[in-house]
């Protein structure tokens, strides 16, 4: 909880109030503090400080789950979910306009990708292709081609960057959240939008991004929640040795 006000504070008290007065004073003061997450100061925290904490709990992090989805003003749109251990193992599914999805399960150095059909006669040149992709490929991940292809990569930074102001209260998905607005100078032409939970662990529920062409909307969810990934079944794979 943030402090938003110290008219409680018990040096506002003048020197000939009389003891009861002085008495709930000093207990009205300890009231508006309890609970507040300040360290006891009374001090209200800055949002550059809310958004350090944040991203450090973030940071903290066994798994989570990372749901995106950008828009562009040319119409074209792309989603991914990402189940990940923000280390080594993760899930991933991402699915473009039009129907074209790559589901990716990565497994230290080891990568799963399974093209559907769409996304075959879209983006790898087979138009002729009628049948559905099935089968998984298994392919050792290349370092180099982090993004390549729609590729997700587990981990994810959690930076704090540019300028945070208070931009209010907020629910997000029925949490109490607070509202950070972030500029940066190395990127003028849009505005980050952080929801930090208010209750609990300050973990970064929502990002926004918004720019003429551009809206992206970051949800994370199941916090270090048991992590499901593993690998498809032996008959569901396909081995390319050496490359994708």
């Amino acid at each position: 909880m943030l402090i938003t006000g110290r008219t409680t504070n018990g040096g506002h008290v003048r020197a000939r109030a009389t003891v009861t007065t002085t008495a709930l004073a000093s207990l009205l003061a300890g009231a508006a503090l309890t609970g507040c997450g300040a360290g006891g100061t009374g001090e209200e925290k800055s949002a550059g400080d809310i958004l350090d904490e944040a991203n450090a709990t973030m940071r903290k992090l066994n798994s989570v789950t990372v749901d995106i989805s950008n828009r562009t003003t040319s119409g074209g749109s792309v989603t991914n979910r990402l189940v990940t251990d923000l280390d080594s193992r993760c899930r991933s599914r991402t699915t473009w306009s039009g129907g074209s999805a790559l589901e990716q399960i990565r497994l230290g150095e080891t990568d799963y990708v399974r093209p559907n059909r769409a996304y075959l006669q879209k983006w790898k040149n087979y138009p002729g292709l009628t049948d559905e992709q099935k089968l998984w490929v298994k392919t050792p991940v290349d370092p180099a081609g982090a993004g390549r292809d729609g590729l997700a990569s587990c981990e994810r930074p959690f930076d704090s960057f540019g300028t945070a102001r208070k931009g209010g209260s907020a629910r997000v998905e029925g949490t109490k959240a607070v509202k950070l607005v972030v500029t940066d100078k190395a990127d003028k032409a849009g505005t980050y939008t952080f929801y930090v939970a208010a209750e609990g662990k300050p973990y970064v529920l929502r990002t926004v991004y918004k720019s003429a062409a551009q809206h992206t909307t970051t949800s994370f969810s199941s916090f270090d929640e048991p992590l499901d990934v593993r690998a498809p079944k032996a008959g569901e794979v396909l081995s390319v040795p050496g490359g994708n």
